[in-house]
Protein backbone atom coordinates (compact mmCIF):
# COMPACT_ATOMS: atom_id res chain seq x y z
CA UNK A 1 0.00 0.00 0.00
CA UNK A 2 1.06 3.50 -0.82
CA UNK A 3 2.33 5.23 2.38
CA UNK A 4 0.39 8.29 1.43
CA UNK A 5 -2.86 6.40 1.85
CA UNK A 6 -2.02 5.38 5.15
CA UNK A 7 -3.60 7.48 7.98
CA UNK A 8 0.31 8.08 8.99
CA UNK A 9 0.99 8.82 5.60
CA UNK A 10 -2.14 11.64 5.64
CA UNK A 11 -1.27 12.69 8.74
CA UNK A 12 2.12 13.38 7.54
CA UNK A 13 1.18 15.26 4.27
CA UNK A 14 -1.43 17.38 6.25
CA UNK A 15 1.53 18.43 8.29
CA UNK A 16 3.44 19.52 5.20
CA UNK A 17 0.40 21.40 3.85
CA UNK A 18 1.48 24.23 6.58
CA UNK A 19 4.69 25.43 4.68
CA UNK A 20 4.02 27.50 1.87
CA UNK A 21 3.91 26.52 -1.83
CA UNK A 22 2.47 23.04 -0.46
CA UNK A 23 -0.66 22.94 -2.29
CA UNK A 24 -0.28 24.37 -5.83
CA UNK A 25 2.33 21.66 -6.52
CA UNK A 26 -0.04 19.11 -5.81
CA UNK A 27 -2.97 20.57 -7.50
CA UNK A 28 -0.81 20.46 -10.81
CA UNK A 29 0.80 17.17 -10.58
CA UNK A 30 -1.01 14.37 -8.47
CA UNK A 31 -3.48 12.94 -10.62
CA UNK A 32 -6.54 12.81 -8.66
CA UNK A 33 -6.49 16.07 -7.39
CA UNK A 34 -5.50 17.10 -10.99
CA UNK A 35 -8.71 15.12 -12.12
CA UNK A 36 -10.88 16.91 -9.61
CA UNK A 37 -10.19 20.47 -9.71
CA UNK A 38 -9.01 20.71 -12.98
CA UNK A 39 -11.64 18.29 -14.42
CA UNK A 40 -14.43 19.27 -12.53
CA UNK A 41 -14.30 22.35 -10.09
CA UNK A 42 -12.49 23.86 -13.13
CA UNK A 43 -9.41 25.32 -11.20
CA UNK A 44 -6.53 24.08 -12.91
CA UNK A 45 -2.66 24.86 -12.21
CA UNK A 46 -0.87 22.59 -14.69
CA UNK A 47 0.39 25.20 -17.35
CA UNK A 48 1.57 27.84 -15.12
CA UNK A 49 2.78 29.66 -18.55
CA UNK A 50 -0.94 30.30 -19.47
CA UNK A 51 -0.90 32.80 -16.27
CA UNK A 52 -0.56 35.99 -17.76
CA UNK A 53 -3.01 38.42 -16.66
CA UNK A 54 -4.15 40.94 -19.38
CA UNK A 55 -2.38 44.20 -19.51
CA UNK A 56 -4.06 46.85 -17.64
CA UNK A 57 -5.66 44.73 -15.19
CA UNK A 58 -4.83 45.57 -11.77
CA UNK A 59 -5.79 46.08 -7.93
CA UNK A 60 -7.37 49.42 -7.07
CA UNK A 61 -5.04 49.36 -4.01
CA UNK A 62 -2.18 49.15 -5.75
CA UNK A 63 -0.87 45.45 -4.49
CA UNK A 64 0.60 43.00 -6.48
CA UNK A 65 -1.93 40.43 -8.12
CA UNK A 66 -0.90 37.26 -8.85
CA UNK A 67 -2.39 34.53 -11.40
CA UNK A 68 -2.06 31.22 -10.41
CA UNK A 69 -4.42 29.06 -12.09
CA UNK A 70 -7.44 29.20 -14.53
CA UNK A 71 -10.44 28.29 -15.76
CA UNK A 72 -11.39 26.89 -19.04
CA UNK A 73 -13.24 30.09 -20.27
CA UNK A 74 -9.88 32.04 -19.56
CA UNK A 75 -10.84 33.62 -16.21
CA UNK A 76 -8.06 33.68 -13.79
CA UNK A 77 -7.95 32.62 -9.90
CA UNK A 78 -5.54 35.13 -8.62
CA UNK A 79 -3.54 35.91 -5.16
CA UNK A 80 -3.71 39.52 -3.75
CA UNK A 81 -0.42 41.20 -2.45
CA UNK A 82 3.14 39.47 -0.82
CA UNK A 83 3.75 36.09 0.18
CA UNK A 84 2.48 32.65 -0.03
CA UNK A 85 -0.90 30.67 -0.61
CA UNK A 86 -2.03 31.91 2.94
CA UNK A 87 -3.03 35.08 0.17
CA UNK A 88 -6.31 36.19 -0.28
CA UNK A 89 -7.70 34.74 -3.15
CA UNK A 90 -9.83 36.81 -6.30
CA UNK A 91 -11.79 35.62 -9.36
CA UNK A 92 -11.43 37.81 -12.01
CA UNK A 93 -13.91 36.61 -14.93
CA UNK A 94 -13.46 37.83 -18.55
CA UNK A 95 -17.13 38.74 -18.37
CA UNK A 96 -15.85 41.93 -16.55
CA UNK A 97 -16.52 41.01 -12.98
CA UNK A 98 -14.17 40.40 -10.13
CA UNK A 99 -14.52 39.26 -6.65
CA UNK A 100 -12.56 37.82 -3.25
CA UNK A 101 -13.81 34.46 -2.74
CA UNK A 102 -11.20 33.17 -0.16
CA UNK A 103 -8.37 33.98 2.45
CA UNK A 104 -5.69 31.78 0.83
CA UNK A 105 -5.06 28.40 -1.24
CA UNK A 106 -6.69 26.35 1.50
CA UNK A 107 -9.69 27.83 1.77
CA UNK A 108 -10.11 28.10 -2.14
CA UNK A 109 -9.47 24.28 -2.35
CA UNK A 110 -12.30 23.38 0.87
CA UNK A 111 -14.70 25.71 -1.51
CA UNK A 112 -14.21 23.84 -4.70
CA UNK A 113 -14.63 20.81 -2.96
CA UNK A 114 -17.86 21.31 -1.15
CA UNK A 115 -19.09 23.07 -4.13
CA UNK A 116 -17.26 22.87 -7.43
CA UNK A 117 -20.48 24.94 -9.21
CA UNK A 118 -19.41 27.67 -7.11
CA UNK A 119 -19.33 30.31 -10.08
CA UNK A 120 -22.81 29.68 -11.02
CA UNK A 121 -23.78 31.29 -7.32
CA UNK A 122 -24.12 34.92 -7.97
CA UNK A 123 -27.62 36.21 -8.48
CA UNK A 124 -29.30 32.53 -8.14
CA UNK A 125 -31.99 31.78 -5.52
CA UNK A 126 -31.53 28.52 -3.31
CA UNK A 127 -33.99 26.54 -5.41
CA UNK A 128 -31.71 27.49 -8.45
CA UNK A 129 -28.69 27.18 -6.67
CA UNK A 130 -29.90 23.26 -5.86
CA UNK A 131 -30.82 22.52 -9.45
CA UNK A 132 -27.19 23.80 -10.54
CA UNK A 133 -25.44 21.14 -7.73
CA UNK A 134 -28.47 18.16 -9.31
CA UNK A 135 -26.71 18.99 -12.61
CA UNK A 136 -23.14 18.90 -12.26
CA UNK A 137 -24.50 15.48 -10.14
CA UNK A 138 -26.21 13.99 -13.48
CA UNK A 139 -23.04 14.87 -15.80
CA UNK A 140 -20.62 13.55 -13.01
CA UNK A 141 -22.06 10.77 -11.73
CA UNK A 142 -18.95 9.72 -9.37
CA UNK A 143 -18.08 13.53 -8.30
CA UNK A 144 -18.49 12.08 -4.45
CA UNK A 145 -15.45 9.70 -5.40
CA UNK A 146 -13.80 12.10 -7.57
CA UNK A 147 -13.94 14.48 -4.53
CA UNK A 148 -12.89 11.99 -1.97
CA UNK A 149 -9.92 11.26 -3.91
CA UNK A 150 -8.72 14.59 -4.68
CA UNK A 151 -8.95 15.71 -0.68
CA UNK A 152 -7.05 12.46 0.63
CA UNK A 153 -3.87 13.20 -2.42
CA UNK A 154 -4.18 16.95 -0.48
CA UNK A 155 -4.07 15.17 2.95
CA UNK A 156 -7.31 16.78 4.08
CA UNK A 157 -9.57 15.07 6.34
CA UNK A 158 -13.23 14.33 4.83
CA UNK A 159 -15.02 14.45 7.81
CA UNK A 160 -13.84 18.24 8.66
CA UNK A 161 -14.94 19.66 4.66
CA UNK A 162 -17.67 22.21 5.06
CA UNK A 163 -20.87 21.76 3.39
CA UNK A 164 -22.34 23.58 0.44
CA UNK A 165 -24.15 26.38 2.44
CA UNK A 166 -21.21 27.02 4.50
CA UNK A 167 -19.17 27.66 1.71
CA UNK A 168 -21.67 29.76 0.21
CA UNK A 169 -22.27 31.72 3.26
CA UNK A 170 -18.24 32.23 3.50
CA UNK A 171 -18.95 33.83 -0.19
CA UNK A 172 -21.23 35.85 1.25
CA UNK A 173 -19.30 37.01 4.24
CA UNK A 174 -16.37 37.88 2.29
CA UNK A 175 -18.21 39.66 -0.52
CA UNK A 176 -18.96 42.10 2.17
CA UNK A 177 -16.20 42.55 4.47
CA UNK A 178 -13.50 44.98 5.09
CA UNK A 179 -11.25 43.34 2.92
CA UNK A 180 -13.30 42.84 -0.28
CA UNK A 181 -12.57 46.64 -0.36
CA UNK A 182 -8.68 46.19 -0.61
CA UNK A 183 -9.32 43.50 -3.38
CA UNK A 184 -11.22 45.85 -5.68
CA UNK A 185 -9.91 45.19 -9.21
CA UNK A 186 -9.97 47.77 -12.16
CA UNK A 187 -9.04 47.59 -15.91
CA UNK A 188 -7.12 50.45 -17.09
CA UNK A 189 -8.49 52.72 -14.11
CA UNK A 190 -12.01 51.31 -14.15
CA UNK A 191 -13.48 49.21 -11.13
CA UNK A 192 -15.05 45.96 -12.27
CA UNK A 193 -18.27 45.04 -11.45
CA UNK A 194 -18.25 42.67 -8.30
CA UNK A 195 -18.40 38.72 -8.68
CA UNK A 196 -21.29 38.61 -6.04
CA UNK A 197 -24.54 40.58 -5.49
CA UNK A 198 -24.64 39.92 -1.54
CA UNK A 199 -28.23 40.59 -1.75
CA UNK A 200 -29.01 37.76 -3.79
CA UNK A 201 -26.12 35.00 -3.13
Amino acid sequence: MNASNTPAGSAARARHLVGPAALLPLLGSDEAAVGFFAGVADLDVTDPASHDLEDGVRLASGARLEQFARAGSGDAYCFVGEGGEERPVVYLSLDGQAGLIALGLPELVRLCLAAPWWRDAPGRTADALKAVAAEYRDDIPDLDQRRDRAARALGMDLVGLPSEATVLARLVELSRGPLAEACVVGYEGEALEGLFDAGQL
